[in-house]
């Protein structure tokens, strides 16, 4: 019998695609997004997907329903999105910014899933001092999870593209869970030397088109590599790879720009008006920019030999082809964060490029889902109460003042038991 799963926030539906490849049967879903659970109903017809809010999703009913008694679910996966810094003054769990996050556990503990898997930005590890984080594990070893909690780096399990995202991953079956080990070498600074790179992403995919609606016929060649051979995935056409004409000054401007290069590199002439006043603005205690960060980057052209960067909402506007003067395709944003060329997208092309810079790249959702499955399992142990199992932050060699923070936060729950609390009080 296959593993079964619930994925709530599920987007478009790369972290469900990754457990259905890997042999589970995703009950249902959840994503209050119309444009997103269209392409989720799309991709999978099998799955129920739900528009509903959230808040008003009944959990306990929804189990007799999929045939399921409260703890029979063998793994919840998806996470809420993090809303950022809670208002001053106000109780972590009375914030309406965190209502997503109550919700989630609130589903944890009605439905009991043996296990959960739960994916978020690298912020939320920073977020409000680390208060997001920390009351979330509290509320996860309440519930009697055993969690971990990790910064994990894509491009170490395969995938092409500098993507880090946090894990936390819990389990109620006595598992001393460890992280699976990552499936590649990867080094250099911010890790951009690795075996997969944009090139074997996108290199045999045609020629881009000018044309919006027109379908592409898949290559008929033999797949160069077997990540080329993952990503056709027997289809017979190739949608969403297309690109508007580039003219203009903008054309002047991804011309001039060489891989690795951004706006900053261009002549005074050729850079943005909105992005010079942003170079040159100074905050309030005249702090200049180069003191905070820097300027914002704008256009990016990418290199073919390493891994892209993050692909996010804006990719089909900032980043650009490593050889030709456009902006990504859709199609190929989609193969960065590895999704098949079978899976097709719905809604406008803003909501298409949000669904996938969104997603969990299926490659790494399938890695965890066989390593849970294979190497773990589902039978389930007595045990009364949650403990931290381990985190890991940064893999950087020096902690920010943030993640100390946060670092100093999570020792005390190994530490202090008295400083878990009840959920929401």
């Amino acid at each position: 019998m296959k593993p079964t799963a619930i994925s709530l926030f599920c987007g478009a539906g790369g972290c469900s695609l990754g457990f259905k490849q890997a042999g589970y049967s995703i009950l249902f879903a959840n994503d209050k997004d119309a444009a997103a659970a269209e392409t989720y109903r799309n991709n999978f017809p099998e799955t129920t997907c739900s528009e509903q809010d959230i808040d008003t999703l009944d959990f306990k009913k929804l189990l007799p329903s999929l045939g399921l008694k409260q703890g029979e679910l063998d793994i919840l996966i998806g996470g809420p999105p993090c809303q950022g810094f809670s208002t001053a003054g106000t109780r972590f769990w009375d914030d309406p910014r965190n209502n997503l996050l109550k919700s989630y556990i609130n589903a944890l503990k009605a439905l009991k899933p043996k296990w959960f898997l739960m994916e978020n930005v690298e912020g939320l590890l920073t977020s409000n001092k680390g208060k997001y984080v920390f009351e979330a594990s509290k509320a996860f070893l309440e519930l009697g999870y055993d969690i971990r909690i990790e910064k994990v780096y894509s491009q170490e399990y395969g995938i092409p593209q500098r993507r880090k995202r946090v894990l936390i991953v819990g389990n109620l079956n006595g598992h001393e869970f460890k992280m699976p080990s990552p499936t590649l070498k990867v080094s250099g600074q911010i890790f951009k030397n690795s075996d997969v790179t944009l090139q074997h992403a996108i290199q045999s995919l045609p020629r881009a088109t000018n044309e919006k609606n027109k379908l592409l016929a898949s290559i008929l060649s033999p797949p160069k590599d077997n990540f080329d051979r993952l990503m056709r995935d027997g289809a017979d056409f190739i949608s969403d790879h297309y690109s508007p004409v580039v003219d203009g000054i903008q054309l002047e401007r991804i011309s001039n720009l060489k891989p690795g290069q951004t706006m900053k590199d261009l002549p005074e002439n050729l850079q943005h008006e909105s992005f010079k006043k942003r170079a040159n603005r100074r905050v309030a205690d005249g702090t200049p920019t180069e003191k905070r960060g820097g300027a914002p980057s704008g256009i990016k052209r990418l290199h073919h030999n390493e891994p892209c960067l993050t692909i996010t909402g804006a990719a089909t506007r900032e980043l650009i082809h490593p050889t030709e003067n456009r902006p990504l395709t859709l199609r190929e944003a989609a193969r960065i964060q590895t999704f098949p060329d079978s899976f097709n997208f719905y809604g406008n092309k803003s909501q298409k490029v949000q669904q996938v810079g969104n997603a969990i790249p299926p490659i790494l959702a399938r890695i965890f889902a066989e390593h849970i499955k294979d190497d773990y399992g589902f039978e389930v142990k007595n045990k009364s109460s949650g403990k931290l199992l381990g985190f890991t932050l940064t893999k950087a060699g020096a902690m920010s003042p943030a993640l100390k923070r946060t670092q100093d936060l999570l020792n005390g729950l190994t530490k202090n038991k008295d400083q878990q609390g009840n959920l929401f009080d």
